[in-house]
This record gives structure tokens, sequence and C-alpha cells, in this order.
């Protein structure tokens, strides 16, 4: 019986054994090579606590439900104020008139940590071919006006229609903002005339003040709820026309929450 000698293979040529790189790790080791799995997230907290911070952030934002809200009106009525307002706690004196600004912004609303997606848009007639594309993204949308001007009220409308028929729905998350309420002195649209658009849309109704930071929370949590309402109502096949897409209950005026003359509509 002839012995077991270890021969080269003549078929298997240098220049095939160069371009295989395990094939270099079997010639120089004498072991195939393996790559060493990746180290957990909580390895690396253990093996780096300086790390602490940034690695909690990484797994926390695997968690965190993202709402991307957008905030609709004519120009003028304070949708930047109130954007900023949340996200920075300042107050913008100057005009300055908005193509199109996205902030975010992480918090917890109801237990629930959240991170807002919130996108400024811009009021002015001559950018409304751009509403369409960010109509079709949005998840919920904020309808503001000023309470000093009735064509700013009578603007929201349009925009509430043009949600609509984008989303191919009868009803989308939306609030009704009546900004700037603050200038009573200067008030052209009612509370009462708010609260009855806000009912004809099937949504809630808010007064806000940008500049005293009245409500400015308040308008942009609400609208995370009626985002979460409206996809437990989908998913949990709620019964009633909601559902379906259209608004299933009745809407009753809460008046508990009124703050230097900015009163609240919440739905029941």
């Amino acid at each position: 019986m002839q012995p077991l000698v270890d021969t080269p293979n003549p078929a298997f040529s240098a220049a095939e054994i160069e371009s295989s790189p395990l094939s270099s790790a079997r010639l120089s080791n004498n072991f195939v090579a393996h790559t060493s799995p990746r180290p957990s997230l909580l390895d690396q907290l253990h093996q780096s606590p300086t790390r602490i911070p940034s690695l909690i952030a990484a797994m926390a934002s695997k968690f965190l439900r993202e709402y991307k809200l957008v905030v609709v009106g004519g120009g003028g009525v304070g949708k930047s104020c109130l954007t900023i307002q949340l996200i920075q706690s300042h107050f913008v004196d100057e005009y300055d008139p908005t193509i199109e600004d996205s902030y975010r912004k992480q918090c917890v609303i109801d237990d629930e940590v959240a991170l807002l997606d919130v996108l400024d848009t811009a009021g002015q007639e001559e950018y409304s071919a751009m509403r369409e594309q960010y109509m079709r993204t949005g998840e919920g949308f904020l309808l503001v006006y000023s309470i000093t001007s009735q064509q700013s009220f009578e603007e929201i409308k349009t925009f509430q229609q043009q949600i609509l028929r984008v989303k191919d729905k009868d009803y989308f998350p939306m609030i009704v903002v009546g900004n700037k309420c603050d200038l009573d002195g200067e008030r052209e649209v009612s509370v009462e005339e708010g609260k009855e658009l806000a009912r004809s849309f099937g949504c809630k109704f808010i007064e806000t003040s940008a500049k005293s930071r009245i409500n400015v929370e308040n308008a942009f949590y609400d609208i995370v709820r009626e985002i979460r309402k409206y996809n437990r109502d989908i998913t949990g096949g709620a019964s009633g026309a909601r559902a379906n897409g259209g608004p299933a209950e009745k809407l009753n005026v809460d008046e508990g929450d009124s703050d230097a003359g900015c009163c609240k509509c919440t739905v029941m």
C-alpha cells in the first residue's frame, strides 16, 4: 500500500491561488480565516463606557416612531414661527418667506417617544406646484391661518381639499390652527368660526401664539395623537366610516383649555 503523500495538484495554478483570498489564508496558516462577528450594541457598551451616550441614542433610534408632519397655510400666517418655536424655543421677529425647511425633534407624547419630522412649507401661490409632493408623503397636517386675516382663514379650505384629493381619502389626520392669538385686538376670525370649520373637517381646533409660546407644543402633539388614532383605527379594523377613510364620530367642544384668549377644541 502506497503511503499518502501531499502532492500539488498541477491543475491548481499559482495564479488561481493568488486570486483567492481564502486560499492564501489556507496556504500560510493551514486554516480558513473567519471574520469575527460584529459586536452587539450591548457588548460595545461594556467595552467602551465613554461611548454610552451615542450608543444609547443608536439603540433608541431603532425603536423610535417617526412622524412626518407638514405645516401648511397662506403666506405670513406664522408657520415658520410656530415650527421654530417648537424646535428651538425661539421666536423669529423678521418675516422671511419660506420655500421649504425641514426640522427634527425628539419628544415624549403620552409616555411614548416620538421623532417629529416637521416640514415647514411655502404659503405663496407661486410655490403651489410643490404642494402635491409633500402632501403625498405627509402623515399629518397642521392647517394654519392667522386670526388677524380672514383671507388666510379661507385659504386653508383649499389646502384641506387638496390634501384629501392627493391622499384619495375622505378623512386624513389634520388640525386647524388659528395662530397669532396674542393679537386679539386685531382679530378678524372668531373662535367660533375656527371651531365650526374644524367641525366641518372632522378634526381638532386650537388657537396658538408663536410669539407668546401659547399652545405651540399642544398643536404639534395633538396631530401626533390624531395620527396614532388614525393608524389604530385602520390596523384594528375599527367600526364606522373612519376606518374606511371618513370621520366616524361627532365632535364635542371642550372649553376647558383657555389661555390668553386662545381656546382649544378637541375631539372627544
